[in-house]
C-alpha cells in the first residue's frame, strides 16, 4: 500500500497530558462509560471485537479460547491490588515479553505507570465493562478504550496475567496494547525498549556491554533514579538459539528488565550487585549471588531485608555487576528525557518533529550507497544557533523512527533496516541534487543502519547549518517515519520538501507568418490541410497533427500518444473555451514542447523511451516547476509504473497537468483575492485527486 508523506514541517512536542480519543464513536472513554451506566449494559468494544480477527491474524487457536470478562473468571475482581507491582506481570502463552519487561519497569515509575494506567476505573461503583489506557504515537498520546472481555482457556487467562488473579490490571493493559497494534499475534517478538518509548515518550539509548563506559555502573543508577525504563538481552547466533536456557540459568533471545542497582559488603570488599527479573515469573540465574547461593551467607540479615532477598523462584535475581556484564550482551535504557546519563545536570530540552514518508518512485532513495536515489529521500534542514553553556559546539540528539510496522505485519510488513547522515549545509534552500551529495561526505550520522523502529544518536557540531537525511538502506522500501530532534537550545528545522515555486514563463507571442521559420511554415500547411478553412483543431485532429509530427523525431522512442492526452492539451491551450486550438495557439504549445522533449531526452539516459521516476523532481525543476515532496509523490503515483519508470505520454501528461492547474490558481487568485484560502501546492494537490 502507498505511504503519503503527511503533516509536513517541524510540530511542536505535544504536552503529556493531551490523549487523542481513538475509538471510531469519536466517543470519550468516559462518555462510552456513562452511556453504558444510564443503559444498564456492559460495554462491548467493536472496534476490537472478542473474536479469533482480534488473537491471530496468520493462525487459528489451537485451543478454543473463550472470552470471559473478570467477573466471570474469579468472585471478586480487583483492577489494581496491593498497588501495581512487577510481580503482577506473569507471562503467558503468548512470546510477547518484551512487552512485559517494559510493563516490569515502568512499575518502577509511579508517575509514567499512573500515565499509561488511569486510576479512575475498577469493577467497584461505576463499572461498566468498560477501561482506558493511554500510549505514546509518534509525537502524540493516544486514548485506547477496550472492553474488559479476556481469552481464557478453562477459566485461566490465556496471555498476560498477574501472581494474584483476582488482580486484571496487567491483563487489560496488554489487551489495550493489542488493540493498538491490531492483534494480539502483532505483539509477539519485539524489543522492550519499543514498549517503553510507548509508555513514556521517551528517547532510547542501546549500550553493547562488551563496550560500555568504565562507569557504566553508576549511568545505570542515575537511570534508574530519573525514572528510565531498563531492559537487557542476550544475543542469538540463530533462531534455533531462542529462548535456550544457558547452564547459568539465563535465556538466550529474551527480554528481562533491570530492576534495582546496590552495593553490599562481602568478607571486607564491595560488591555492585545488579537486579533483574524475568517476564515468565519463574526461571532464574544460579550463578553468583543468586537466590540460594553461598554469597549471601556472608552479608547480614539486614542488609538482605534492605535489598529484598528471598530464595523465591519468583523470575527476580540479583547477579554480581562484573558477571552481568559477562553474560548479558544488550542494556536497553529508555530516559524520559534525552539528557546524557554521563552528566548532572538537568536541561530544558528543545523539542521539534517531522513527519514523513519514504515512497517508492519518488522519495524511498535507500542509503548513501545508492547514489543515484539517495538525493531523492526527504531532506531536513537543521539550523543550530547557539552555543551549550561553556562549549564550543551545539547538542542534539535525533530519533528516527518508523511507523505502524507491528501494526502492518498481517499485509507483510516488516521492519526496515532505517537510519540518516547529516550534511554541511549550502548556501540556499532547494532540495539538495544528486551531485552535491556525489562531491561531499557527511559529517555525522547514526551509528549504524539496523532493522530497529528507532535508530538515535547524540551529536555535537559548531553552530551552523545542516541537513539531515532520513533513509531505508535499501532503496524502493516504502514506511511512514517520525524524526524527533532534541537540542539543549533553540534549533530550527524546515523540511526542504515543503517548499512550492512555480514560475511559468508568459505565454510567447506569435511570430508573424512572414518572419516564420521552415519548420513554422511546414507546420501550418499541415495543420491548414488539417483543419481546413477554420484553421482550428479539434483534439482528434490534434491527435494526427502530433503522431505525424513526433514519430518523425528519430531520438524520440514513443508509440503513439492517446486522445486523452490530446484533450489534456487543448485544456490547457484554447483560450477561446470553444474546445479548440486556432494555429497560434498551438505554434506556442509546440514550442513549449519542444523543451519537455529536450528534457526528456536527457534523462532517458538509456534511450529506451523512459525515465526514471526519482529524476522527475530535476526535470521538473528544470521545467519550472519546484514541487512539494507530498505533491511529488502524487505525481509519482499518478504518472510513473511498477518500475518506477514514465513513458514519453505520462510525462507529457504530468507536466500538462501542473501546468494547467497552477494557470487555473493564479487566475483564481487574481480574479478571488478574498476568497482563494489554499495554497499552490494544496491547490494542485486537490486538482490530483479529481
Amino acid at each position: 500500500m502507498p505511504y503519503l508523506h503527511r503533516a509536513l514541517g517541524p510540530q511542536p512536542h505535544p504536552v503529556p497530558r493531551d490523549a487523542r480519543t481513538v475509538h471510531s464513536s469519536g466517543h470519550s472513554f468516559e462518555q462510552l462509560r456513562q452511556n453504558c451506566l444510564q443503559r444498564g449494559t456492559l460495554f462491548e468494544d467493536t472496534d476490537f471485537p472478542a473474536c479469533n480477527t482480534s488473537l491471530f491474524y496468520s493462525e487459528r487457536p489451537h485451543v478454543p479460547f473463550v472470552w470471559k470478562r473478570p467477573g466471570e473468571i474469579v468472585e471478586n475482581p480487583e483492577f489494581i491490588l496491593g498497588g501495581a507491582t512487577r510481580t503482577d506481570i506473569c507471562q503467558g502463552e503468548l512470546g510477547d515479553c518484551w512487552l512485559l519487561a517494559a510493563i516490569a519497569s515502568l512499575t518502577l515509575n509511579e508517575k509514567a505507570l499512573a500515565r499509561v494506567v488511569p486510576q479512575n476505573q475498577g469493577f467497584g461503583p461505576g463499572y461498566a465493562g468498560i477501561f482506558h489506557f493511554q500510549f505514546w504515537q509518534h509525537s502524540e498520546w493516544l486514548d485506547v478504550v477496550i472492553d474488559d472481555r479476556l481469552p481464557t482457556f478453562r477459566d485461566r487467562l490465556v496471555f498476560l496475567h498477574s501472581a494474584d488473579h483476582n488482580e486484571f490490571w496487567s491483563a487489560l493493559l496488554e489487551k489495550a496494547y493489542a488493540k493498538l497494534n491490531g492483534s494480539y499475534e502483532a505483539l509477539k517478538g519485539g524489543s522492550a525498549i519499543e514498549a517503553m518509548e510507548d509508555f513514556t515518550g521517551g528517547v532510547a539509548e542501546n549500550f553493547q556491554t562488551r563496550d560500555v563506559p568504565e562507569d557504566f555502573y553508576e549511568i545505570l543508577g542515575k537511570a534508574l533514579r530519573r525514572g528510565s525504563l531498563l531492559g537487557c538481552s542476550i544475543d542469538i547466533q540463530n533462531a534455533a538459539e531462542s529462548e535456550a536456557r544457558t547452564p547459568s540459568g539465563l535465556i538466550k533471545g529474551h527480554a528481562y528488565t533491570v530492576t534495582g542497582l546496590s552495593q553490599v559488603n562481602s568478607r571486607g570488599r564491595k560488591i555492585e550487585l545488579i537486579r533483574v527479573r524475568n517476564p515468565w515469573g519463574q526461571v532464574e540465574w544460579n550463578g553468583p549471588w543468586s537466590d540460594s547461593s553461598p554469597e549471601w551467607h556472608s552479608v547480614s540479615q539486614e542488609e538482605q531485608t534492605r535489598l529484598g532477598h528471598t530464595a523465591l523462584d519468583d523470575g527476580e535475581f540479583w547477579m554480581a555487576f562484573e558477571d552481568f556484564k559477562t553474560h548479558f550482551d544488550k542494556v536497553e535504557i529508555c530516559n524520559l528525557t534525552p539528557d546524557a546519563l554521563e552528566e548532572d545536570a538537568l536541561h530544558r530540552w528543545e523539542v521539534t518533529v517531522h513527519q514523513g514518508s519514504w515512497v517508492r518512485g519518488s522519495t524511498a532513495g535507500g542509503c548513501r550507497n545508492f547514489l543515484d536515489t539517495f538525493w531523492t529521500n526527504p531532506q531536513i534542514k537543521l539550523s543550530l544557533t547557539e552555543r551549550d553553556e561553556g562549549q564550543e559546539g551545539c547538542t542534539f540528539l535525533a530519533a528516527l523512527m518508523q511507523k505502524d510496522r507491528r501494526k502492518l505485519r498481517r499485509f507483510g510488513a516488516n521492519m526496515l533496516t532505517i537510519g540518516y547522515a547529516i550534511y554541511q549545509c549550502p548556501d540556499g534552500d532547494g532540495h539538495l541534487n544528486r551531485d552535491f551529495f556525489r562531491y561531499h561526505a557527511s559529517l555525522a550520522r547514526s551509528k549504524t543502519f539496523i532493522n530497529l523502529r528507532e535508530v538515535s544518536g547524540r551529536f555535537q557540531l559548531p553552530p551552523g547549518d545542516y541537513i539531515l537525511i532520513p533513509s531505508t538502506f535499501e532503496p524502493h522500501q516504502e514506511a511512514d517515519f517520525c524524526l524527533r530532534i532534541f537540542s539543549e537550545k533553540k534549533a530550527i528545522t524546515r523540511d526542504l520538501d515543503e517548499k512550492v515555486d512555480i514560475s511559468l514563463p508568459e505565454p510567447q507571442k506569435p511570430t508573424p507568418q512572414e518572419q516564420e521559420t521552415e519548420e513554422e511554415r511546414q507546420f501550418r500547411a499541415l495543420f491548414q490541410r488539417i483543419a481546413g478553412e477554420d484553421m482550428e483543431v479539434t483534439a482528434e485532429e490534434l491527435e494526427h497533427i502530433l503522431n505525424a509530427v513526433l514519430q518523425k523525431k528519430m531520438a524520440l522512442k514513443f508509440k503513439r500518444l492517446s486522445l486523452l492526452s490530446c484533450r489534456n492539451i487543448v485544456s490547457l491551450m484554447d483560450t477561446s473555451g470553444n474546445g479548440k486550438l486556432d494555429f497560434d495557439e498551438f505554434r506556442v504549445f509546440w514550442e513549449k514542447l519542444k523543451q519537455w522533449m529536450n528534457l526528456f531526452l536527457q534523462f532517458d539516459v538509456d534511450k529506451s523511451g523512459t525515465m526514471s521516476s526519482y529524476e522527475l523532481r530535476t526535470t521538473l525543476s528544470a521545467a519550472g516547476f519546484q514541487l512539494s515532496g507530498h505533491l511529488l509523490q502524487l505525481l509519482v503515483l499518478r504518472y510513473a509504473d511498477e518500475s518506477f519508470q514514465l513513458d514519453f505520454e505520462d510525462y507529457l501528461n504530468c507536466l500538462v497537468r501542473l501546468e494547467n492547474a497552477s494557470r487555473v490558481f493564479q487566475a483564481l487568485r487574481v480574479k478571488n483575492k478574498d476568497f482563494i484560502h489554499l495554497n499552490i501546492n494544496e491547490f494542485i494537490s486537490l486538482t490530483m485527486n479529481i
